[in-house]
């Protein structure tokens, strides 16, 4: 299918621009990229400094192409290394990175460079807005998930023990490279929990994208052309969004799809290896289109045509797919009243008229909402 707002390159790198005036920016999406990253970034920043973000198993992987084309390039990399997982956006890692970066003499001048998947986005983009009241930075993603979603459109934070993102800024890169390649050495896990972020992007507003993904979803899997295709139309989508709605006064929140369900359950599973981020996410959509149908708003099946695409990648549905043990109702209700999206206590969802046609639900019913995760956690008398 077509690639929305997308230039291809004659280097079969696909570019797209996302358009805030002159704070815009570009995605670079294809394979090569980290070698490259050098160049692309000295002709934005010539002889900066640049404190590189990774986590310790990125490191392993990738930091040294990385160090090296920043090098050859005439800039001055320091990486600061933190440990993997959604424990690292924290205050303590926060303080940490911040403290890396101070001390490898990053300036207003100079950038952060963010070298990994959401979590090491999410931190690095958040420490860049804080350090010295706001430095550059450049996100390059090594996760599926990251490279179709968070790190594009500047959002930063951390975590709380009252819930995820619950701390952070809007702080736009000045450039995303998101190398293809790299996806090659990515697990299986890891790569279906972004494949949920990119079935999303069909879920909100384009079915034809959607019904593609349930026919590629295979060769999106496998790579090529399928996947570079399936993350630049992500990408566009997202970029297209966020050039409309960069703070989420409108209708950014549709891209939170899922995620009202989602975040609660991945607080109550302790921000672990439990539960990946795109996996709740997964539950959050299949939960969002279930409940949309018990509130007659879609038919039943376009709930089990959602449940029936991300059970076929290997991806969860239901509560019951999470091992151990999680809150129950009420400790749910509390976290999905700490979500981002409650306004003066009202509880907002994205729901769905059907594939292809959510919508921004507000002052959802808690009674419903609580009576539908009753039935959820009782196994589901619904589609």
């Amino acid at each position: 299918m077509p690639l929305p707002a997308a230039t291809t390159l004659p280097s079969d790198v696909t570019q797209l621009r996302v358009g805030l005036g002159d704070r815009s920016y570009d995605i670079v999406i294809g394979p090569g990229l980290l070698a490259q990253a050098g160049a692309r970034i000295a002709a934005l920043r010539p002889g900066a400094r640049v404190g590189i973000v990774t986590d310790r198993n990125v490191a392993e992987r990738h930091l040294s192409t990385v160090e090296e084309s920043l090098r050859a390039a005439g800039l001055v990399p320091t990486p600061v290394i933190v440990e993997p997982g959604e424990k690292s956006k924290s205050f303590a890692v926060l303080e940490q990175v911040l403290d890396g970066l101070l001390a490898a003499r990053i300036e207003r001048r100079d950038l952060v460079l963010a070298l990994g998947g959401g979590v090491v986005g999410d931190l690095a983009g958040f420490a860049a807005a804080a350090l010295r009241r706001g430095v550059d930075f450049v996100q390059v993603p090594t996760s599926l998930l990251a490279q179709v979603d968070s790190s594009v459109g500047g959002k930063t934070g951390i975590n709380s023990r009252h819930g995820k993102n619950l701390i952070g800024a809007f702080h736009q890169p000045i450039l995303v490279l998101a190398d293809t390649g790299v996806l090659d050495t990515l697990p299986l896990r890891e790569f279906r929990s972004g494949y949920a972020e990119v079935a999303k992007y069909g879920l909100i507003d384009n079915a034809p994208f959607f019904t593609w993904l349930e026919r590629k979803w295979q060769d999106v899997f496998g790579g090529g052309p399928a996947r570079i295709e399936a993350i630049a139309t992500s990408c566009a989508s997202k970029a297209a969004v966020v050039s409309r709605d960069e703070k989420e006064t409108g209708d950014r929140a549709l891209l939170n799809l899922g995620h009202t369900f989602g975040h609660a359950l991945e607080a109550g599973a302790g921000f672990s290896q439990r539960l990946l981020h795109g996996e709740a996410v997964a539950i959050g959509m299949a939960q969002a289109f279930r409940f949309s149908a018990a509130q007659g708003l879609c038919a039943a099946t376009d709930a089990e045509r959602v449940a029936a695409h991300l059970k076929a990648v290997g991806l969860p549905t239901r509560i019951a797919d999470i091992p151990g043990e999680l809150p129950d109702t009420d400790g749910l209700m509390d976290l999905i009243a700490q979500d981002k999206k409650v306004s003066r206590g009202a509880l907002t969802f994205i729901l769905a008229r059907g594939i292809g046609q959510s919508f921004i639900a507000r002052d959802v019913d808690p009674a419903a909402v609580r009576s539908f995760l009753e039935a959820e956690r009782a196994g589901g008398a619904h589609p």
